[in-house]
């Protein structure tokens, strides 16, 4: 009778799937083979080192490859090398495509990384059958990527196997292997894992963020700064040498990061333009040096003036996590995100307000250039340079109107994308307009409005009814609030001092002395944001006497150089709307208090003085074409507020009106 194990004998000698025939391969049959256990194992080892500045890939991957070889069962063979050094927190996509193991004289043949085991897994003819690494987190750090890594190879016929697991291959009476306690095994290893990533990470943030709050600089100083290293506060780490580091001001670079603020706030210029008149005076603005001395230009380049215009830490407060260098490839943080100190930690070199009104420029500015054309730009659109790009926004979607050429004219088009056009947008999503049809409206307007001899009676209602009263009122109220916060700080002094005179005083006395203390410092913290308040609507009040710091004459835009005239559009805050179904021109200028010495020297090489105006009025309208935009009616509007300016004129602050 047969028993069990002449049946395995036999099935040993039989073809594995259907019954075959005799005379021929039947369909969909494969060729005889049979199920014996092959005498050689292939195995594929799968390594990973996190960082090559933290771990050594040369020691660490042949530690991880021998232990991977002593846990082979007999007839094991590893016969492919795949490893990377990367973390293993990345995105599996972007695991196995970089380079870093370039650097390194590792003596273990590779393969390739985890993409190229991946994909030679999922093909018929790879070269193993088995994947082994030293432990499961070698895979990667997240158990989402992991179990993804685990399950392509399974659907693939292939077993990812750990070192440091127990494991079993081959059946035992016709079982399969147990799995059941090595998948709850790998799962729990999986998530302590990244329990122990990700609680390193939150403790790591956290430490870097009370770093930052205490007012320690991480990373090199920057420009304008210079480190002032002190002793670490732990025993230990100060022993070795550690030491942090806060920032005081370099007196030699301070005054490149102040002009490169002023020239941005008052005349609004491009990272590359301040650059070029840094570069015009590199004895007083010396270039800045990177990390590596060797990468240094010698000279004043875009990207140097941009870190400079957005690093806040020129504020006085130390910012930390502006960039994700990890996490989102070194691309910026939204701000929101960005860690302050709560008060500044060390010298300003700008205030708080211009370096918000640095980042404002730059939404303004956003796609253009301060100077002419770019002759290295290989687009088709930057082979010529429009005047008035930059400043003409379309009136009835608000976008940006782009500069064309047709039959050797200028013009300016407003053609947003389908899907983005608003609705009621006129010409069906698209219209052009003439560059000299808007430039002679802009004459009028910079000539009469902003330059013009009448210009202050064209200044509307709310300019002529301001009443000099309520700017008297307001600066006294301004006197009268520092005087009473001085004299608040006064009495707080006062009080301090009184508790000396008591040689034995009493609880009571200490508890009263303690609140009217209090009190006092409450009254000065109100009367400091009142203060605050108040400036800030002097500030913003109207004043049209910062017209009279600006010359009378007349300007040609078309006549000017272009620098010239896009100094002068700067320096005034231009904004050219044109609305295509009232087929009118709205100009709005704006004068700051900083920027009135910036038009000024701009309006020297643009404003004609002096001018015949019954002359070249007929001149102009004996060369002119004909008007194709005789209906068109300026609306000039002037916003002129001051902050802090000082001109030949009985005026410091506030703004002006000119509707």
């Amino acid at each position: 009778m047969a028993g069990p194990e002449q049946v395995r004998r036999w099935a040993g000698q039989r073809s594995v799937g259907p019954v075959r025939s005799r005379y021929g391969k039947a369909a969909g049959c494969e060729p005889m083979c049979t199920s014996s256990q092959p005498t050689v194992l292939r195995f594929a080892w799968l390594g990973r080192v996190s960082t090559r500045d933290m771990q050594d890939p040369t020691l660490s991957l042949p530690r991880q490859l021998g232990s991977s070889q002593r846990s082979l069962p007999e007839g094991g063979l590893i016969v492919a090398h795949f490893y990377d050094v990367e973390s293993g927190r990345m995105d599996l996509d972007a695991r196995g495509s970089g380079r870093a193991h370039e650097q390194f004289d590792i003596p273990i043949p590779r393969d390739g990384g985890i993409q190229d085991l991946l994909a030679e897994a999922e093909r018929p003819d790879r070269r193993f059958d088995y994947v082994i690494c030293e432990s499961i987190e070698r895979t990667a750090r997240h158990m989402y990527y992991g179990t993804t890594i685990e399950h392509r190879l399974e659907r693939a016929g292939v077993r990812l196997l750990a070192a440091d697991e127990p494991f079993q291959l081959t059946t035992v009476d016709g079982r399969k292997p147990k799995t059941a306690t090595q998948l709850l095994t790998r799962r729990v290893k999986q998530s302590i894992s990244e329990f122990y990533v990700v609680d390193m990470l939150e403790k790591s943030w956290d430490g870097y963020a009370t770093h930052t709050e205490a007012g320690y600089n991480i990373g090199k100083a920057c420009y304008g700064y210079r480190a002032r290293h002190v002793p670490h506060p732990v025993p230990a780490k100060r022993a070795k040498g550690a030491k942090k580091t806060f920032l005081d001001v370099d007196p030699a670079q301070a005054p490149a990061v102040r002009k490169a603020y002023h020239w941005r706030i008052t005349e609004r210029l491009g990272y590359q333009a301040i650059a070029d008149r840094l570069n015009l005076d590199p004895s007083s603005y010396p270039p800045p040096v990177p990390v590596d001395p060797k990468r240094a230009v010698g000279r004043w380049t875009y990207s140097n003036v941009r870190d400079i215009l957005t690093n806040p830490k020129y504020t006085g407060h130390m910012v930390w996590n502006r960039s994700g260098r990890k996490s989102r490839g070194n691309r910026a943080n939204p701000i929101g995100e960005w860690i302050w100190t709560t008060k500044p930690v060390h010298e300003a070199l700008v205030t708080l307000e211009d370096w918000l009104q640095a980042q404002d420029v730059s939404g303004h500015r956003f796609g253009s250039r301060s100077t002419g054309n770019n002759t290295n730009v290989k687009h088709p659109q930057t082979k010529r340079s429009y005047l008035l790009r930059t400043y003409l926004f379309c009136g009835d979607c608000g976008r940006r109107m782009n500069g064309k050429t047709r039959r050797g004219h200028a013009y300016y088009v407003c053609a947003p994308k389908k899907g983005y056009v608003p609705e009621g947008h006129p010409a069906a999503g698209s219209f052009w307009i003439r560059e000299d049809a808007i430039v002679d409206k802009l004459n009028e307007f910079l000539s009469a409005h902003i330059f013009g001899t009448y210009r202050r009676s064209l200044l509307g209602d709310a300019a002529r009814e301001l009443g000099a009263a309520a700017q008297r009122e307001r600066e006294q109220r301004i006197d009268a609030l520092r005087r009473e916060i001085n004299d608040t700080v006064r009495m707080i002094k006062n009080v301090v001092r009184s508790f000396a005179l008591f040689e034995k005083p009493t609880k009571e006395l200490v508890g009263e002395i303690n609140d009217e203390r209090s009190e006092l410092h409450e009254r000065k913290s109100q009367l400091e944001v009142q203060l605050a308040q108040i400036e800030e609507e002097n500030q913003q009040a109207v004043n049209p006497d910062l017209l009279d710091a600006l010359p009378v004459g007349e300007v040609r835009v078309e006549e000017l150089p272009e620098d010239v005239a896009r100094r002068l559009f700067e320096a005034l805050r231009l904004e050219v709307r044109y609305q295509k179904r009232a087929n009118q021109i709205k100009c709005t200028a704006t004068l700051v208090g900083p920027a009135v010495s910036a038009v000024r020297q701009a309006a020297r090489g643009a404003v004609i003085l002096p001018f015949d105006r019954s002359k070249r009025i007929d001149q102009r309208k004996h060369e002119k074409e004909e008007d194709v935009m005789s209906d068109i009616s300026p609306v000039p509007i002037l916003v002129v507020p001051s902050a802090g300016f000082e001109p030949a004129t009985p005026a410091s602050g506030g703004q002006c009106s000119i509707p």
